[in-house]
């Protein structure tokens, strides 16, 4: 039950390829229209939590200002656009009806900033799954895209550190 010597180097190069070959696999973008909507990643809840969060990036490669006008998804109850303010020194998150993309933008919905608030979770956000979240833009329609579930301390892999998160609790002042 001997390998040659070339079986066992295409072995070792085979397993040591698959991991880059992984990684790209799950950075996923969709497009529709002239946006492209790059990653959309949340990380993993605990058992007992409502809420949860989506990251992404749109970009508009297109010569018109579109706007993300809702999202949906059968994870939760709820499904809104939020952003973070600064009310006298305390970040609180609040709903923000749409959000405008202009020609050539790049849009981060990112910890700290723009996200998509999950609300009424169904089930916990298990890590290493994914789930479909329904975007609808006002001049690109509807796109579905599938939102990579991360580990609870997890950073989106592809860009690097989106905030320094990492060790934010998911829950928060959700008052409008």
């Amino acid at each position: 039950m001997g390998f040659s010597r070339m079986s066992l180097a295409a072995l070792v190069a085979a397993f040591l390829t698959t991991p880059l070959l992984t990684t790209a696999v799950m950075a996923e973008d969709f497009t529709v229209g002239t946006l492209k909507v790059e990653h959309p990643w949340s990380r993993a809840t605990a058992k007992t939590a409502q809420t949860g969060l989506v990251y992404m990036v749109i970009e508009n490669g297109g010569k018109a200002v579109d706007r993300l006008l809702s999202v949906s998804s059968p994870v939760a109850e709820m499904v809104m656009l939020h952003t973070h303010i600064d009310n006298n020194g305390v970040m609180k998150m609040q709903e923000v009806m749409s959000i405008d993309i202009a020609p050539g933008a790049t849009i981060k919905l990112a910890p700290n900033g723009l996200h998509v608030m999950l609300m009424g979770l169904k089930a916990p956000l298990m890590k290493d799954t994914k789930f479909p979240l329904t975007l609808t833009f006002e001049k690109a329609a509807s796109i579905t895209v599938q939102v990579e579930v991360q580990g609870a301390g997890d950073i989106e892999p592809t860009a690097g550190n989106m905030g320094g998160m990492d060790n934010m609790p998911e829950m928060g002042d959700h008052s409008h």
